[in-house]
C-alpha cells in the first residue's frame, strides 16, 4: 500500500510559515510567576559584561513548568534557558561545567516537551527567536525582522540569527510545493511535475541570494571572536575548557552523568534536508566515493537516510519536524520518476535545474564559511612559529577560554577545532558535489559534479585559503559539532 502523504499540520508544519511557528514567537512570558527568568534574558548582556550572570543565576528559584499552558509558552521558556544555560556556560573567563537546578531542572522539562535536548539549539535561536518589526509586513523580508534574544546586544548577532529565519520564511512554500511534486508524479502528470520543478527552482536561486546577504550586518571578526563562542556545546570540547562535557545538576543531591551535545548549528535546520530529501540527494560519509552504477535505470532512487550526519542532525530538532522529514523520505519520488523519463526534456531539464540552484545554494555556503571561519581563524593564529601567544605577549590581560581563544592558543596543532571539532571543508564540498549526483542529462551531470568554478577555471576556490588539492584541510566551522574523529559536521548541511 502506497503511504499517504504527509498532513503538515500532524507535525507543526505551517504551508505559510513552513518549520516556524504559525504564532508570532512570544517576547514575554505571560504569568508573573515567570518574571525572574525574565528579568535575567532582559538583563543578559549586561550580566554577562560584568561577569554577575552567575550569581544571579545561582540565586534563582527552581521554578515549575507547570504552569506553562500553551505551546508558545513552553517554546519561549526553552528559548530562555537555552540562553541563560549557554551564558552561564561560556559567560565567565573559565567555562562552566555544572548548571545549577535553578536553571537545570525547568530546561530540561522544557526540552523533554519538544523531544529536544539541553542546548542552544537552532529552535532556540532562530525559530523561535524572532519579532516581526511590522507585523503586517512579510517575515521574509530581513528589514522587517528582530530577534528576542542575544548574547552580545550587537547587530551582527541580530543578523545573523535573522538571516536563517528569512530564508526559512521564504522557503516555506517550497513544502506544499514539493508535496504536490509528489502527489503529481503518483498521477503520472508530468506537466505538474514539471512546473513544481521550475519553480522549486526559482526558489532555491532566491534563497542563495538571501544567503549572501549575511555580509550586509555581520562583521566576520565580530561573529568570530564574540557570537560564535556563546554557540559552542558541550561535545569535544576539551580545548575550550570543558574536557568532561556539562552537567546539568538535578538537585537531588546524587552523582549525575555530564552530556555532551553539540552546539545550534543551522545544519539543524529542517528545510535544508527537506529539499534533499525531495529532490532525491544522497549523502555519504566523508572521504566515500559514489558508488560505480554502470546502468542508470538502476539508480531509480535513494534508500532511506542513512548518513550519520543527517541522523546526529536530526536528534537537534523539534520531535514534529523530525518525523515529518521521516514521513517525507518514505513518499520521496521525484528522482525515480524522472529518471524512468529521460525523453522528457522539459521535465528532466527542470529537475537538473533544481540540483543546479541547490548546488549553488552550498556553493554560496562555502563562500560564506571561508570568510567568516577560515580566514578569521588564520588570522588569529600567532605570527611567531616558535612562541606560544601568552609566551609573545606575556603582559597581555588573560582572555577567557572558549572556543575561539583555544582555536589559536592550539596553532601548532595538526587540526583546528570547531565547536566541538569538525572537518569542514572536505565535508561541505563533498555535500556539494553529491547534490549533482543525481543529474539527468549527462552534461549537467559533469558539469555538476566537477562544479563551475572548477570546470571554468573561475570563481572563488577554497585553495586560495589553503585548502590542499585532495580537499583535507581541516578546519572550524561557523557552530560545527563534531568530534574530529567523525571527519564530518558543520554549521549548515547546504
Amino acid at each position: 500500500m502506497i503511504p499517504k502523504l504527509p498532513r503538515l499540520s500532524d507535525y507543526g508544519v505551517s504551508p505559510v510559515f513552513g518549520f516556524l511557528p504559525s504564532e508570532l514567537p512570544l517576547e514575554i512570558l505571560p504569568d508573573l510567576y515567570y518574571s525572574p527568568w525574565e528579568a535575567v534574558i532582559r538583563n543578559l548582556q549586561p550580566l554577562i559584561l560584568s561577569k554577575r550572570l552567575r550569581g544571579v543565576v545561582d540565586k534563582l528559584p527552581i521554578l515549575s513548568t507547570d504552569l506553562l499552558q500553551t505551546e508558545s509558552e513552553w517554546r519561549r521558556a526553552y528559548q530562555i534557558l537555552a540562553f541563560i544555560s549557554h551564558a552561564y556556560i561560556w559567560g565567565g573567563n573559565i567555562p562552566a561545567d555544572v548548571l545549577p537546578p535553578s536553571i537545570s531542572v525547568p530546561f530540561i522539562e522544557t526540552a523533554q516537551h519538544f523531544e529536544l535536548p539541553t542546548v542552544a539549539t537552532y529552535a532556540a535561536v532562530a525559530l523561535w527567536n524572532w519579532k516581526p518589526v511590522f507585523p503586517d509586513e512579510p517575515i521574509d523580508d530581513l528589514e522587517n525582522l528582530a530577534t528576542l534574544s542575544t548574547f552580545t546586544g550587537s547587530l551582527d548577532e541580530s543578523w545573523f540569527y535573522v538571516v536563517s529565519v528569512a530564508i526559512e520564511a521564504r522557503a516555506a512554500p517550497s513544502i506544499t510545493l514539493m508535496l504536490a511534486a509528489i502527489e503529481a508524479a503518483r498521477c503520472n502528470d508530468s506537466f505538474t511535475v514539471t512546473e513544481c520543478l521550475r519553480s522549486f527552482a526559482e526558489l532555491l536561486d532566491d534563497l542563495g541570494a538571501l544567503l549572501m546577504r549575511m555580509y550586509e550586518s555581520c562583521d566576520p571578526h565580530v561573529f568570530y571572536h564574540r557570537i560564535r563562542p556563546f554557540l559552542a556545546g558541550s561535545k569535544n570540547m576539551a580545548d575550550a575548557g570543558l574536557p568532561n562535557g556539562v552537567i546539568f545538576d538535578n538537585g537531588s543531591g546524587q552523582d549525575q552523568t555530564p552530556v555532551h551535545f553539540s552546539g545550534g548549528s543551522n545544519a539543524q535546520s529542517s528545510i535544508i534536508q527537506f529539499f534533499d530529501l525531495v529532490l532525491g540527494v544522497e549523502h555519504r560519509p566523508t572521504g566515500d566515493g559514489p558508488p560505480h552504477v554502470t546502468d542508470d535505470s538502476k539508480a531509480t532512487g535513494p534508500p532511506a537516510p542513512s548518513h550519520s550526519f543527517m541522523k546526529e542532525m536530526r536528534k537537534y530538532m523539534p520531535g514534529p519536524h523530525r518525523r515529518f522529514l521521516e514521513h517525507v523520505a518514505s513518499v520521496a519520488n521525484i528522482r525515480p520518476y524522472v529518471n524512468a523519463r529521460r525523453s522528457d526534456r522539459a521535465l528532466c531539464t527542470s529537475y537538473d535545474a533544481c540540483l543546479a540552484m541547490l548546488r549553488a545554494l552550498r556553493d554560496k555556503h562555502i563562500q560564506l564559511v571561508s570568510r567568516y571561519i577560515v580566514v578569521k581563524s588564520r588570522e588569529s593564529r600567532p605570527h611567531s612559529r616558535s612562541l606560544s601567544p601568552r609566551q609573545a605577549q606575556p603582559n597581555l590581560i588573560p582572555q577567557p577560554m572558549n572556543i575561539a581563544n583555544a582555536s589559536s592558543d592550539e596553532a601548532n596543532s595538526r587540526k583546528l577545532r570547531g565547536t566541538g571539532g569538525t572537518a569542514l571543508i572536505p565535508f561541505l564540498k563533498q555535500a556539494r558535489d553529491e547534490t549533482g549526483e543525481p543529474a539527468i542529462d549527462a552534461w549537467a551531470r559533469r558539469l555538476l559534479g566537477n562544479g563551475p568554478a572548477d570546470a571554468a577555471g573561475k570563481g572563488a576556490r577554497m585553495t586560495k585559503v589553503g585548502e590542499l588539492a585532495s580537499g583535507e584541510v581541516e578546519i572550524v566551522g561557523l557552530a560545527g559539532t563534531w568530534s574530529l574523529d567523525d571527519s564530518e559536521g558543520g554549521i549548515c548541511h547546504w
